[in-house]
């Protein structure tokens, strides 16, 4: 029987759980990815259905597809993308195995489920039924389903932008990951739309001194110069900045809070107190800490590479992000002030981001959120990480992180995305296939 058609009188477009357990079941750890078997299994679906689809591959293990449904003509093309690439599993340890996508007290459970192979089967889950029924949206629709999210996009989007970029011309909009669904605000339930992202500037900071031999321990140098500026990094923000984005979040936060919680969060937005609030607000406080900085973070560290030698040299790299409007010189000159000359710094990658928004599409999707839950508040948000939006904006495509989910209360989105038990409520799968599919009819009206 066909699993495009129907299991037991049911479409599959009616059954986005079982599609996602298909793509969980593709182990596609990035490094190495190998996206190809699951891409495939996207390709048979979309085929089955009477798709036309294109295959395009820096490397055929890693490909990326792309498909359209034809409109009415009345609107831009709007474009929905996501990524099948997924994060490692290494060192966790998991309730339910990570790539079975097991059903389990009503939710999907497998690497990816939320990141981002949930949100796929919700795009896959829209166009099959579009198709089904016959739906011409009010402009063309573009699905693109990429590879290598995870580790930069090389081989995924930015290869599609580099290299094929004719085939997202009349895309004004696209949809894509990390927003739209539920941040719990005390007992009330905000939808941040993601509108903007932050921008990646990777660098390197070295601290030199006198090497030695193990044996004769030497106080103050390489390492102890290092570890100073490790204990600076993680004891000090960098200076507070509110963007447009940041702001219109906080105060959507703050009027559906009452008056007195309102008032604190609020004040967010008055440098002088945004980090005494932060650090009043908890785990809620983390969450909103990077859309008011720009951020570092020490990953790897480079010493000696024999257990007796006092390495003269010692290198740390910083991942750093920095606010939409801001530079890498605008990073050292915040950072060089804290690290004093102990350190050189160098910028080892600058990705810029997405320019000011373009904010035309939000009302529309703000509508669908407010008809599916009447009691949640839409609100733009900024991500503090980067997303494919940044490659695609280079074409001059403004991406919405727009993948509704309607989350119960104390369900950690951003603790699971990427960490052990990761996993999707089969509620929330099906509230996100519908919002699609409502904006796929109506993302041309005004």
């Amino acid at each position: 029987m066909s699993q495009v058609a129907t299991s037991g009188g049911t479409p599959l477009y009616e059954r986005p759980v079982e599609i996602l357990q298909h793509l969980i079941r593709y182990d596609t750890t990035n490094p190495p990815g190998n996206e190809a078997g699951c891409i495939a299994y996207v390709d048979a679906l979309l085929a089955e259905a009477g798709f036309e689809t294109k295959i395009l591959a820096r490397d055929e293990k890693r490909p990326n597809l792309i498909t359209r449904l034809g409109g009415q003509g009345q609107a831009p093309t709007l474009m929905m993308y996501g990524h099948v690439d997924v994060v490692t599993t290494e060192n966790q340890e998991w309730s339910h195995p990570p790539f079975e996508g097991n059903v389990v007290d009503g939710y999907v459970w497998g690497r990816g489920a939320l990141d981002m192979k949930g949100e796929v089967a919700m795009m896959l889950a829209a166009l099959l039924r579009a198709r089904a029924e016959g739906l011409e949206p009010p402009g063309d629709v573009i699905l693109a389903v990429v590879s290598d999210e995870e580790a930069g996009g090389d081989f995924g989007a930015a290869y599609l932008v580099d290299h094929h970029a004719e085939l997202f011309e009349g895309v004004r909009y696209a949809i894509g990951e990390a927003g739209g669904f539920t941040f719990w605000v005390g007992d009330r339930r905000l939808y941040p739309v993601m509108v903007a992202e932050k921008q990646m500037c990777w660098m390197r900071a070295t601290a030199r001194g006198r090497g030695g031999h193990g044996s004769m321990p030497l106080r103050g140098e390489a390492m102890a110069k290092l570890a100073r500026v490790l204990q600076v990094l993680d004891r000090r923000r960098l200076p507070v900045h509110v963007t447009p984005v940041a702001r219109q979040m906080i105060e959507a936060m703050g009027s559906i809070l009452p008056w007195g919680q309102s008032l604190i969060l609020r004040w967010l937005l008055d440098p002088r107190f945004t980090d005494r609030i932060l650090g009043l607000l908890g785990q809620q406080g983390e969450v909103l800490a990077p859309m008011l900085h720009n951020t570092v973070s020490p990953t790897i560290l480079h010493a000696s590479d024999k257990i007796n030698v006092i390495p003269s040299a010692v290198t740390v790299e910083l991942d750093g992000r920095l606010l939409p409007g801001f530079t890498p010189d605008d990073m050292l000159a915040e950072l060089q002030p804290l690290l004093g000359d102990e350190v050189e710094l160098v910028v080892e990658r600058y990705e810029p981001g997405p320019p000011e928004p373009d904010m035309a599409l939000f009302e529309t999707l703000a509508e669908i959120l407010r008809e599916a839950d009447p009691e949640g508040t839409p609100a733009p948000f900024l991500m503090s990480g980067v997303t494919d939006g940044r490659h695609f904006a280079r074409l001059g495509i403004q991406t919405y992180g727009f993948t509704p989910m309607k989350m119960p209360q104390g369900f950690d989105f951003w603790k699971l995305a990427h960490g052990a038990d990761e996993r999707i409520p089969i509620d929330a799968l099906e509230f996100g296939a519908e919002a699609l599919y409502q904006l796929l009819q109506r993302f041309g009206q005004t």
